[in-house]
């Protein structure tokens, strides 16, 4: 079986941060690199929604320069490396551990999300090839959102249950997407 590809969106403008959310420093590094070294023994890493990424990991713009988001990045990376699935994680995970993405790549579905309080966690996700023809009809009709392009394809939703049972506790898709939400990260997460 082929490495699937670990995407890793980086394109935002980080408004809520206040400053580029891929540089904010962490542990020893920036939140982008702690992502980057996270995802390396996963899969074959590419930064999407930016030109360049640090230690020559690959970087591609957004195919669609009229439309942003997760969906958009999701696009590009299926359309960039066909037939290969693609782990998808955001740049502000970054106390994601390797271990729930490996689970989640042994379950089966067009996309495998997981249900964290009702909420499915598209930006820390599995979608296999199969799910770019949804993806591209809903960009298409003028709509953004990976949860409307979940509507046409099978999607396995991982339950607390599941996820908990692999030691996870909801830190992989835990954003930091301000300056209170990394306090508070450290201080629940370490």
């Amino acid at each position: 079986m082929e490495r699937p590809i670990v995407a890793v969106l980086a394109g935002g403008d980080s408004t809520r941060m206040g400053s580029d959310k891929a540089a904010i420093p962490f542990a020893s590094s920036t939140m982008l690199e702690t992502v980057l070294n996270s995802v390396s023994s996963v899969g074959d890493p590419i930064v999407v929604g930016r030109t360049a990424a640090p230690h020559g990991v690959a970087a591609i713009p957004d195919r669609r320069a009229d439309s942003r988001g997760p969906l958009t990045g999701l696009e590009t990376v299926l359309r960039h490396e066909p037939g290969r699935t693609v782990v998808l994680v955001a740049v502000d995970h970054p106390f994601l551990r390797p271990q729930t993405l490996g689970e989640m790549l042994a379950l089966e579905g067009d996309a495998v999300i997981p249900l964290d309080a009702g909420w499915q966690q598209v930006t820390c996700a599995i979608y296999r090839p199969s799910f770019l023809p949804a993806v591209s009809e809903t960009l298409d009709g003028g709509c953004r959102s990976i949860i409307t392009a979940l509507d046409l394809v099978n999607v396995n939703l991982v339950r607390e249950a599941t996820w908990r049972s692999w030691g996870e506790d909801g830190r992989s898709w835990f954003s930091v997407d301000t300056s209170d939400r990394l306090e508070e990260g450290l201080r629940r997460f370490g």
